[in-house]
């Protein structure tokens, strides 16, 4: 039987000494990290970038299905994608967690194990953070801090008529993934069967281990490109775009032969019956990069194989539209998941 530590044997103070023992600092700008009543950080010149996240069991996660490892690593993951998305770099995190007395120091173990493996996977110091009791479930906040070059960060509202629309990597399987694990978490409890994933590691990895495009600003910097506007893809690539739009005071043509999927997620979701474009523009927890660039920058973009050209910017006047492959223009609608309708 494996051994269980109960949380309250450690009480809080230990706890956290406990889940820190192990944590390195990697970067300059960490001047004092877990310990202290505060962190202190200095970004020597550089703009300061912050981006926080709330992650709610039964909200945002389930733990039928996610593993505490994998939860650990995407709640950090995620957060750090927002920050790539001002074309910053992360630096920093701070963890606060709620936690009811069904988990035990193992399990938080583990779910820290996630949390630490994604810190060296992207270069980011855990400096801070709170634990306290939660009488709903697990609770994760998560904070971010990045870096950026004085005046170098990008925002969704600087879209300009004639940019080009572009996307990174392919969208629309991290919907899958969970439309599978939904599925067959429904069919064991009403059944019993073992869960039958199909070999479908790349979908169901897209949704319990996304990654944050770190590369994509990297290669930003190299070819020195700064795109208008951008933003991650959490919430379905017709919502983001829809939100680009909107604070850039613009309009768009999106062109469906042009939004890129995987040859798995294409195969599973006509097995399943369900539209790929539907899928990638509902989806949503792709966390790729949605950012639009001015026409100078076409061959840099161009020469990128992770990058696909997938419309462009029009007048505010022209309204927001998709041009589907039989050459139909349909008005853009934004069906992203929102959490907050029932």
């Amino acid at each position: 039987m494996e051994e269980r530590t109960e949380i309250a044997s450690l009480g809080e103070f230990g706890l956290i000494d406990h889940l820190t023992r192990n944590n390195e600092t990697k970067n300059a700008s960490t001047i004092l990290s877990v310990g202290d009543d505060g962190a202190v950080i200095d970004h020597f010149g550089r703009q300061t970038v912050v981006s926080t996240d709330l992650l709610l069991e039964g909200i945002h996660f389930d733990l039928s299905y996610t593993p505490l490892k994998h939860l650990g690593y995407k709640s950090v993951v995620v957060n750090l994608s927002d920050i790539y998305a001002m074309n910053a770099v992360p630096t920093q995190i701070l963890l606060s967690i709620g936690i009811s007395n069904k988990f035990s120091v193992e399990a938080l173990d583990e779910f820290y194990e996630g949390v630490y493996t994604a810190c060296k996977q992207y270069d980011v110091d855990l400096v801070g953070g709170d634990t306290t009791t939660s009488q709903r479930g697990f609770i994760i906040s998560v904070t971010a801090i990045g870096e950026v070059a004085p005046d170098k960060y990008v925002t969704r509202s600087g879209a300009k008529e004639n940019d080009l629309i572009c996307v990174s990597g392919d969208l629309g399987a991290a919907f899958l993934g969970l439309t599978l694990l939904e599925r067959e978490k429904m069919i064991f409890e009403s059944t019993g069967a073992q869960p039958d994933l199909e070999n479908q590691a790349y979908i169901v990895g897209r949704l319990l281990k996304p990654e944050a495009r770190k590369d994509v600003v990297e290669y930003f910097a190299a070819q020195n490109v700064l795109p208008t506007s951008m933003m991650d893809i959490s919430d379905g690539l017709s919502s983001e775009l829809l939100h680009i739009c909107k604070q850039s005071n613009v309009g768009c043509v999106l062109y469906e032969d042009k939004i890129p999927f995987s040859e798995d997620m294409k195969e599973f979701a006509y097995k399943l019956e369900l539209d790929p474009t539907a899928c990638a523009l509902s989806g949503g927890e792709d966390y790729e990069l949605l950012f639009t660039v001015s026409q100078a920058d076409y061959e840099k973009i161009n020469q990128n194989n992770g990058f696909s050209i997938i419309g462009y910017i029009t007048a505010p006047s022209e309204g927001q539209h998709i041009i589907t492959r039989g050459g139909s223009r349909h008005q853009l609608v934004a069906q992203g998941w929102n959490h907050l309708k029932k």
